[in-house]
């Protein structure tokens, strides 16, 4: 026996609407074409129907990731470093970083934008240990790889966020950093999969709350469109002050540890590219 269209199991069954805004109704419908009117009238009024909802469609698109995850696999041991040494080294994101990052009142404090493999933080750890380090990466094997050199070298100095740098950072607390570090990210070559690079002008924006006043932010890159792009985005952000000038480029300075990505770069012929800026 059919479900009667008026009736409340037709609209559970036929209409199982979730949406919270502009939502339609069975009354919605039935108002519009009561029971005496044709068939051509009803097919009309659902069609109508439909075509609201498409126009909602926008409401339910998942944002743009800067990153794909690629994890190889993980090992034993990578898998016990996350779950015995994120107590000691992991910070908790289920609502951001708002308020963990300025809990270290008495150091300077470093954020390391897709740390990878993390040899570039822990380099850096090492070098200064009364400053504080904090990793943004997305990828789970390379985070386990760090936390277990983290442990072997005895390094209390480095705190580590698993996640994606695009919603982690806005929740950073302002004025709270006062060196960031965005050393070689994905340039995502392939023109539809621009929209994919972080370093924008929307992203710099950010990027320049987050640092206090001299704050520096550094950038390299061995991807020259890229870097041209990056170079024309900081020319667009009032906040931040090219050290090397307008639309220039700074020398590679001798702090910045030899990543594996400038490794590969160099190999292949690239030229590096560095970039740096201070808060105004």
């Amino acid at each position: 026996m059919g479900i009667e269209p008026t009736s409340s199991a037709w609209e559970a069954e036929v209409l199982p609407l979730n949406y919270t805004r502009d939502a339609i109704t069975l009354k919605s419908i039935t108002d519009a074409c009561p029971r005496t009117d044709s068939i051509d009238q009803v097919i009309s009024a659902l069609q109508s129907s439909t075509n609201k909802l498409s126009d909602m469609s926008h409401l339910h698109k998942s944002p743009v990731r800067s990153f794909v995850r690629r994890e190889g696999r993980m090992t034993n041991a990578q898998k016990r470093a996350l779950e015995e040494l994120w107590p000691a080294y992991g910070f908790g994101c289920d609502s951001g970083l708002a308020g963990q990052i300025a809990g270290y009142e008495n150091a300077e404090r470093s954020l390391e934008i897709g740390f990878g493999d993390g040899d570039a933080l822990l380099s850096l750890a090492k070098e200064d240990p009364m400053r504080c380090f904090i990793g943004i990466d997305p990828h789970r094997p390379g985070a386990g790889r760090l936390l277990l050199r983290l442990q072997q070298e005895g390094i209390e100095n480095v705190r580590i966020a698993i996640g994606d740098a695009a919603q982690l950072v806005p929740t950073i607390d302002p004025g709270s950093l006062s060196q960031i570090l965005v050393l070689f990210p994905d340039p995502w070559p392939k023109k539809r999969h621009h929209k994919r690079r972080l370093l924008t002008t929307d992203f710099l924006h950010i990027l320049s709350e987050k640092l206090q006043s001299q704050g520096h932010l550094h950038i390299a890159t061995d991807w020259q469109e890229y870097a041209d792009e990056i170079l024309t985005a900081l020319d667009a952000t009032p906040a931040l002050k090219n050290e090397a000038g307008r639309l220039a480029f700074s020398e590679r300075p001798d702090w910045r540890p030899l990543t594996k990505y400038e490794r590969r770069g160099l190999r292949l012929g690239h030229q590096v590219f560095d970039i740096a800026a201070v808060k105004r």
